[in-house]
């Protein structure tokens, strides 16, 4: 099955990628040959430090590979859902109890993150506005409890 991501997402993911593989990896390797020449390994943190760094990298690498290997790619810009809430919109949005306004875009969950606005299409809010239209009114059942939101603007950008 594939999983939706962003073209922008997809370009962070494979940037993070070369920097494992072109930086952290020779780094790493680097570190564990050091570590080797000060001998004895069963008592070597430096060496167990290492090696455990490159096991946790290596699964980064796994990890990314995979995602970008089953990502149905899609560039948002391309996008004309006629105002309607869809995979990759961003949406400006007010909060009706608390007149906060706020924007998000949807996005797959490997490329989420909220502190940027970037929101999975699995979570809460995103299930909620997926398929709704500017105008329309939604509610959120959050962990807090449930949140009306007006929805203001939907972009494909």
């Amino acid at each position: 099955m594939s999983t939706p991501l962003t073209s922008k997402g997809a370009e962070k993911l494979k940037q993070q990628l070369h920097e494992l593989k072109t930086v952290e990896r020779p780094r790493i390797t680097k570190a564990i040959a050091e570590a080797r020449a000060h001998g004895d390994l069963s008592e070597n943190a430096e060496y167990h430090a290492a090696r455990e760094q490159q096991s946790f990298a290596e699964g980064r690498i796994n990890s990314i590979e995979s995602t970008l290997a089953e990502a149905q790619i899609i560039d948002v810009t391309t996008l004309d859902a006629g105002g309607k809430v869809v995979f990759g919109a961003t949406v400006d949005l007010l909060n009706l109890d608390n007149d906060e306004e706020v924007t998000y875009q949807i996005v797959g969950e490997q490329e989420a993150d909220i502190n940027e606005g970037l929101i999975s299409i699995t979570s809460p809010i995103a299930r909620a506005l997926v398929g709704k239209m500017e105008g329309d009114t939604v509610d959120v059942n959050a962990p807090s409890g449930i949140i009306e939101y007006e929805i203001l603007e939907v972009k494909y950008i």
